[in-house]
């Protein structure tokens, strides 16, 4: 079943606003990253670049945790506890660039590093939400 994003906290989903995304480690340990990140009305789309530990991690485990936290408020803060029910390269290059939009200002993200440019691959995670917490 998928949970909902409340009312309350959908401006923290329609907004630039960072996110730590957790996996979990081979050994167990949770390890954290700073991501951009989207939401189609279901599910977070998370981008990343090929070869990062996230990326392993999400495809050996697709449990993760998806924190922001109001930067006006940080005592206000949605936490999504999902799963990875979809890996995909389709479209990575128009998300990105989407993200790096909303996020930087840029309508190319390879824009102020030109060298990654047809270098660097990239992967969505689609992840669908079982329990938000919002406080």
């Amino acid at each position: 079943m998928t949970a909902t994003i409340p009312d309350s906290h959908k401006d923290l989903i329609g907004a630039p606003v960072f996110a730590t995304i957790v996996t979990v480690m081979p050994d167990g340990q949770p390890q954290s990253s700073v991501v951009w990140w989207s939401y189609d009305g279901e599910r977070i789309w998370v981008n990343s670049a090929d070869g990062r530990q996230k990326n392993r991690n999400l495809e050996r485990n697709p449990k993760v945790t998806l924190l922001a936290i109001d930067p006006q408020d940080p005592y206000r803060y949605i936490e999504i506890r999902g799963v990875v029910d979809e890996i995909t390269k389709d479209g990575w290059l128009e998300h990105i660039n989407s993200l790096s939009l909303a996020y930087r200002g840029y309508e190319d993200y390879y824009q102020t590093m030109p060298d990654k440019r047809g270098v660097e691959t990239r992967t969505i995670y689609k992840i669908k939400p079982v329990k938000v917490l919002a406080r």
